[in-house]
């Protein structure tokens, strides 16, 4: 079986190559990679194809090449390189990948920083909202940047949600004579002119926007803003999501999130998942929006429509919270049916009899296996002579598993 060599170009050039490398180009019959690569090797003698947007050409090349080929990439070729692409059309067997030093480690390295703790992001594959969404959610990132989301606009993006609080390292031209590493915060870079060769390191500070409150289990209901003290109590907030049974990496919706005290402590629990908070009173966003913003909210994505309608454009869930329905219990809990996979969870909160029964025979026809917790809740009042107990009104949590 023929093997095709996949090298990593280091950054510092044809010096950079190990010895094993440049001996398996020098054996080779085929020398496929981007022009500044080839020009590495202005003495060898076989063929050889330039790699331009199109990488068609190289697969082709490479499924009909009888000799010893060798692709040239940058870097790790399989770090956001060009060895994701050969592996999903070209046989497994054939490939064999020998790895550089990335331009990531490299600008890693300049900076002085360990990277072992860093996430890495192509903004190309992602785009502006998904770069940044990324960046909210980790203390530590390296971006790989284009044409169109640029450190600049990056930058701007992030101030603009009020995440300004981390220092950024700009790298520019690495390896070359023209290298540059520029060390300077957000409000300052979008003034500042940007090589097209970069990359772009944020590291995280401090929590921008806020008041230094960091989400956490159990907040308490003072430190929201809510209209009328429509809120999930923080006793109920911590038994309800204990029966959500989240994991890390899982998506929830928050249907009816009033005050988003849910959303938020659920987004502390799942570093990795998706939160969609779904509200549609227009008092209770304002509010909403209040609280995202001091508490830090890194995977909350906010729907302002009416449930159920709304739902058709959210990716299915694996855990469900209802705090309220807006009148539309039923047609709620059949939207959510047709979408959750069995052994899904909905927690359901009702301060009421009427939602109770409803909610109650909805789950038991439809075959889930349903759980009722009634949470009755009295606290001492503060700053009074005497501890008296202040009882609030019973609420019931329904936990149904889809079977």
């Amino acid at each position: 079986m023929k093997t095709i060599h996949v090298i990593g170009a280091g950054i510092e050039g044809h010096e950079g190559f190990s010895r094993r490398a440049l001996e398996i180009v020098e054996h080779a019959d085929i020398l496929i990679g981007r022009a500044g690569q080839l020009a590495l090797f202005p003495d060898f003698k076989g063929e050889t194809l330039v790699i331009e947007a199109n990488l068609a050409p190289v697969v082709e090349c490479l499924a009909a090449a009888k000799g010893a080929a060798v692709v040239l990439a940058s870097g790790d070729p399989l770090f956001f390189g060009i060895g994701r692409y050969l592996l999903r059309n070209l046989p497994d067997a054939e490939l064999e990948f020998v790895p550089n030093v990335s331009s990531v480690q490299y600008a890693f390295a300049k900076i002085r920083e360990p990277w072992d703790d860093a996430v890495f992001v192509s903004a190309q594959g992602r785009g502006m909202k998904g770069t940044v969404d990324q960046v909210v959610a980790h203390d530590k990132i390296a971006i790989l940047t284009d044409a169109v989301n640029t450190p600049s606009a990056i930058a701007t993006e992030l101030i603009e949600r009020g995440r300004d609080g981390y220092t950024a390292y700009l790298c520019e031209n690495l390896g070359t004579p023209e290298e540059a590493i520029t060390r300077t915060d957000l409000k300052t870079l979008p003034d500042l002119s940007v090589a097209p060769l970069n990359v772009l390191i944020l590291i995280k500070e401090y929590e921008a926007g806020g008041d230094g409150a960091g989400p956490c289990l159990g907040i308490p209901d003072e430190d929201f803003a809510t209209v009328k003290k429509l809120i999930t109590r923080e006793e109920v907030r911590a038994v309800s999501l204990a029966k959500l049974r989240l994991r890390h990496d899982m998506i929830l919706w928050d249907i009816g999130a009033g005050s988003g005290s849910v959303s938020i402590e659920a987004d502390h629990l799942m570093p990795n998942g998706q939160v969609f908070a779904v509200e549609r009173n227009s008092q209770c966003l304002a509010y909403l929006k209040k609280n995202l913003q001091k508490f830090n909210s890194r995977n909350i994505t906010l729907v302002e429509e009416e449930a159920p309608h709304c739902l058709d454009d959210l990716p299915d869930p694996d855990r469900v919270f209802i705090g309220g329905s807006g009148g539309h219990l039923w047609q709620i809990l059949e939207a959510v049916d047709a979408r959750l996979s069995t052994g899904g969870r909905v927690v359901l909160n009702s301060a009421t009899l009427d939602t109770l029964t409803a909610a109650t025979e909805y789950f038991q026809n439809a075959g889930y296996e349903l759980e009722v917790t009634s949470v009755n809740i009295a606290r001492t009042r503060p700053l009074t002579d005497y501890k008296m107990f202040e009882a609030f009104n019973p609420v019931f949590i329904l936990a149904a598993i889809k079977e």
